[in-house]
């Protein structure tokens, strides 16, 4: 699937002004089920090594994702139609600098009201056009079953505490953000927002992919790259990986877990 030039713009629009856009039916289902099927065992480590303490609260758990493989598929950390949208937002120049995912299981609870990220220039008090991104893409169908996420639409560009007033009065609405598998999720992540729970059995994967303007350095996250993957990988791909770290291999590159752990902004 490809956007034209408007089609990209009307979807980088609409998160200037709501937060949030969606591409519906973009990935392909049996993608998404394979990667659900290769990520059970990514979980399964996560549970083991944090047990009691998981790093986003009860029962879910932010899992980082190996650059390889799969995990690397150009079709979509290349995909053109997200970053049509993505270039759009942050620029021809950004980066790429975040690959990991959101899992709530049963037992789940409620996350408080936040943001992922605080002002640029906190004392300024003003917001400011887009410079960071979340792709995201779950890994099966998120349901009022299976936890969706909740956001305030247009608290991107509010301060945190109008934001929250206008919560609490009802002017800014919390809405469901219900998606099927292949579908895609761009959004500024400056909105107010929160997990739900899982009431479910099943694990509910939210795969994210992060872009940055290129000049916003994030030191809690990055992609740790397999030299073989990034010469593999088209120009662009290679372009957007430019400043994440490299190694000669893949056990290499796998061998420290990132500990991000979430920021009630």
């Amino acid at each position: 699937m490809k956007l034209t030039p408007s089609e990209a713009r009307a979807h980088a629009d609409e998160v200037r002004e709501t937060s949030v856009t969606l591409l519906r039916d973009l990935i392909p289902r049996d993608t998404i089920d394979t990667w659900n099927a290769a990520f059970g065992p990514l979980l399964a480590a996560a549970v083991r090594r944090e047990g009691d303490n998981p790093n986003r609260g009860p029962h879910r758990y932010y899992v980082t994702l190996p650059f390889h493989g799969l995990w690397a598929d150009p079709a979509i950390i290349d995909n053109d139609a997200i970053m049509a949208v993505v270039e759009e937002l942050v620029g021809a120049d950004g980066v790429m600098c975040q690959l990991a995912s959101d899992t709530p299981m049963l037992g789940s609870e409620p996350q408080e009201l936040h943001r992922d990220t605080q002002l640029l220039f906190p004392e300024s008090g003003a917001e400011t056009p887009p410079y960071q991104l979340a792709v995201n893409f779950p890994l099966i169908d998120v349901t009022d079953e299976t936890g969706p996420m909740e956001y305030a639409p247009g608290t991107h560009m509010l301060p945190k505490a109008e934001g929250m007033r206008r919560i609490a009065t009802g002017e800014a609405p919390l809405l469901k953000a219900y998606m099927s598998r292949g579908d895609v999720m761009i959004r500024d992540v400056r909105h107010i927002h929160r997990g739900t729970p899982n009431r479910s059995r099943t694990p509910r994967p939210m795969v994210v992919v992060g872009y940055s303007r290129r000049w916003l350095h994030r030191p809690e996250v990055s992609i740790r790259v397999p030299a073989d993957v990034l010469v593999a990988l088209p120009e662009r791909a290679r372009r957007w990986l430019r400043h994440n770290p490299v190694f000669e291999s893949r056990a290499e590159a796998d061998r420290a877990d990132e500990s991000y752990r979430a920021f009630a902004y």
